[in-house]
């Protein structure tokens, strides 16, 4: 239950953190959300009460939630087309890559001293990623630092001394009143809801990998525990497997994913297309299935336990891919919006994340791993494996028919 409230709040926090950050700034508002975060995930190691947890658990779920829009806006900020793949592919791990150590260090931390630790030691580590943001990190966003510039230069003129010359960013509007300006960004990721299709597919799918992810976290105990008969400290490092698989693809495509854009952007006459980012998709369309075929059947035939593991390792490289490659399509895609865009993504996301792990027990106890397992393969292999071919064909026309994607 605490894992999927945890990514209940997620699904809201991100589309209002992200307009906010292309109001007040990337560094401000990931600063007082992570302070916000610690706040409460340091009032849930004192909860006396279910209630409580509960409750401290959920708000802390808004500040978390800051980097999943935020975080890809800023790579975009700091980053050229060029240079980017690399960064989002490292950036974009770790939210898949946490919930994976998580239950590992979490189940030896409660069984060393208490449930307690477990808070109070994230809430440690965060209290000192707090203490060096403050220092060293600093603003990306260009329209509010061109907004700055421009106020600088507005105060060193002298009325006396030279005409009056409105002094205006390329990113200035006719109206700039703060009401217009807080009502469009925070209206934007509703827009893209609506009005974007890029947004729509690929958040659908976004939704489904993060969902399947989450459902393999939550039941893999169930095959580790109920099938294999392991202890639960035992059981709990076959989540290495899926750290492996999540790890070893992510770097794979971190090193080859600006080359691949480079090279058909010089056979594209030097121009560069966001659809050059969707190349890894096709075989990370291809292992997510084909885990959680070997998955599921191995752990319904009691093989042997390095066999589910394999699985697992497949799945985790295959999410990742595909993660990779739409996080990576959408910045190319949005940039100055990137993190309204991602903010759209992130709530279709962490509602699969939060709904997929309330259904999993009840479909593995009346089909069993196997059916269950390819159940999912077979929806994986009908929304995954078209997505990178339509939109390597037809995501340009998509993007020029954008009223905010880069054409």
């Amino acid at each position: 239950m605490l894992d999927t409230l945890l990514n209940y709040m997620p699904a809201f926090g991100p589309l209002l953190l992200g307009p906010l950050s292309e109001i007040y700034g990337r560094s401000r508002v990931l600063q007082l959300a992570n302070l916000w975060y610690l706040v409460w995930n340091l009032g849930c190691g004192f909860a006396q009460t279910e209630s409580q947890l509960l409750a401290f658990r959920f708000l802390a779920g808004l500040g978390g939630s800051a980097p999943m829009s935020i975080g890809g806006g800023l790579l975009g900020d700091c980053w050229r087309p060029e240079e980017r793949g690399k960064a989002v592919a490292i950036f974009s791990l770790a939210p898949l890559l946490g919930p994976v150590i998580g239950p590992i260090t979490g189940a030896w931390i409660a069984q060393l001293s208490t449930w307690r630790w477990v808070f109070w030691a994230t809430t440690i580590v965060d209290a000192a990623i707090q203490i060096v943001g403050f220092f060293l990190l600093q603003e990306t966003y260009a329209p509010l630092l061109l907004e700055r510039k421009a106020e600088q230069i507005r105060k060193s003129m002298d009325a006396e001394k030279a005409p009056y010359r409105e002094v205006r960013t390329i990113f200035d509007s006719e109206d700039r009143s703060w009401r217009t300006i807080m009502t469009k960004s925070l209206i934007r990721p509703f827009a893209f809801f609506v009005h974007e299709p890029i947004v729509q597919l690929l958040g659908v799918y976004m939704g489904y990998l993060y969902g399947t992810l989450y459902l393999f976290l939550t039941t893999m105990p169930s095959i580790f525990q109920g099938i294999y008969h392991q202890p639960v400290g035992i059981a709990g490092l076959h989540y290495i497997a899926l750290g492996i698989g999540l790890t070893g693809a992510s770097q794979l495509n971190a090193n080859t994913m600006d080359k691949v854009y480079i090279y058909f952007k010089n056979k594209n006459g030097g121009v560069g297309r966001p659809e050059f980012r969707l190349v890894a998709m096709v075989p990370g369309s291809l292992l997510l299935p084909i885990g959680c075929l070997i998955a599921g059947w191995t752990a319904e035939a009691h093989t042997h336990w390095i066999a589910p593991d394999v699985g697992i390792m497949l799945v985790g490289a295959g999410i990742i891919l595909n993660f990779q490659c739409i996080q990576t399509y959408i910045i190319d895609s949005f940039t100055l919006h990137a993190a309204s865009a991602l903010a759209a993504i992130a709530f279709l996301r962490s509602l699969a994340g939060f709904g997929f792990p309330l259904f999993a027990p009840a479909m593995y106890n009346a089909l069993g791993f196997g059916k269950g397992d390819t159940i999912i393969a077979i929806v994986a292999i009908v929304i995954g494996c078209p997505a990178p071919w339509i939109f390597w064909h037809y995501g340009e026309r998509i993007r020029n028919s954008s009223r905010h994607a880069r054409k």
